[in-house]
């Protein structure tokens, strides 16, 4: 399958003049990432829209005690796409959502590593992922670049309507995510999965990034890996709940790779990731056996080639969708992203990374001026 080439989406100003300008740009690809999860949310839970935006109201509140902002920038962005605020807010919950109600089967959801000094050939830190996800959301992706008054700028690839995926900022933080699967989602209060990882891209330091991850209690399972320019890392599991369930790891080694399951032997609750979807365990030895074992000095091209691995096809590093199986229940690499945090350079595939040709994008006026 080949996807859309994704557009460019510039927003600045105040946090609702970015929202506005967000959704002005991307209404098109807003509404129809709308009927994408009208749809998904059917197959999955049974639930029609009207369940879905009504449970989304929920995190209303506690989005707003977290990031009152996010809230302001979640109305612009339907002002400007003409489409209902409660639409915004359920697709920014839409992992939510889907775990209220108790999906028994899970998606095949991202490879992501990071490369650090002095394992790369030009002591830069390398991070990215490749993001899997179900084939419809390839005609709805954009990459945000965000120009901030009060936060560092940043760029993030994600579905249209949504404040961010993967991305990195001008603080020289970047960040990589793996949906994770517990026995404790139940679709219940906290802060949203993809909300947090705005609060990430908007971090100054370290500190703050795990802040964002662990201050407030979360509503769903996610890791997030998170590298910064000076060559350092970390790698927060975390479950719903308070900062009790949130395992961070500051990665020994200068390679450091993670999927789908929990890889922390401190949880006290049940991985459901290997149960719901074994490819994560295959997919993560894969990826961490290129790593560690690539025996020089790892490069860009070197990530492009182990993010179109195809060893275990279809559900690979590089996933392809399986077209015997319902249209939701199709998933593949619907992009594939690796960072320069030195340089500020992003090569992203728009689609699986061993059909499509990265293009390199430079972001040294947006992250450095």
């Amino acid at each position: 399958m080949s996807p859309h080439s994704f557009p460019h989406i510039r927003v600045k100003g105040s946090p609702y003049e970015r929202g506005r300008q967000y959704g002005q740009q991307a209404a098109a690809y807003i509404r129809q990432n709308i009927e994408v999860y009208q749809g998904l949310f059917a197959h999955y839970i049974g639930w029609d829209w009207a369940q879905a935006t009504e449970h989304a109201l929920i995190y209303e509140a506690i989005i707003g005690d977290y990031r009152p902002h996010f809230l302001d920038e979640i109305r612009g962005i339907a002002k400007g796409a003409g489409v209902a605020y409660e639409d915004i807010l359920a697709l920014n919950v839409r992992t939510e959502i889907r775990n209220a109600g108790i999906a028994q089967s899970a998606p095949k959801e991202c490879t992501a590593f990071v490369v650090l000094p002095p394992r790369t050939k030009d002591r830069h830190t390398l991070i990215g992922q490749n993001w899997d996800w179900v084939l419809p959301v390839t005609e709805t992706i954009v990459i945000l670049e965000v120009e901030s008054d009060n936060s560092p700028n940043f760029v993030t690839v994600v579905e249209a309507g949504l404040l961010a995926k993967v991305g990195m900022n001008a603080a020289g933080i970047g960040l990589t995510t793996n949906a994770l699967n517990s026995d404790l989602e139940k679709g219940e209060g906290g802060i949203p999965y993809h909300v947090i990882l705005r609060a990430i891209l908007e971090s100054e330091n370290f500190s703050e990034a795990i802040g964002a991850v662990i201050s407030h209690p979360r509503a769903s399972a996610a890791n997030y890996l998170v590298a910064h320019q000076a060559g350092e890392s970390f790698n927060a599991e975390t479950a719903p709940g308070n900062f009790s369930r949130a395992y961070i790891d500051f990665p020994e080694a200068d390679v450091y790779a993670h999927t789908n399951h929990y890889l922390s032997r401190e949880i006290d609750f049940k991985d459901l990731g290997p149960w719901r979807g074994t490819d994560t365990l295959v997919r993560h030895q894969r990826m961490e056996k290129f790593l560690r074992t690539h025996p020089k000095t790892i490069t860009v091209p070197d990530l492009q080639t182990a993010l179109a691995d195809h060893f275990n096809f279809p559900d690979a590093i590089c996933c392809h969708p399986d077209f015997h199986k319902p249209k939701f229940e199709q998933f593949m690499s619907i992009a594939s992203v690796i960072m320069d945090l030195d340089t500020n350079m992003m090569w992203l595939a728009e689609g699986n990374p061993c059909e499509t040709a990265y293009r390199k994008i430079a972001y040294g006026e947006l992250l450095e001026g």
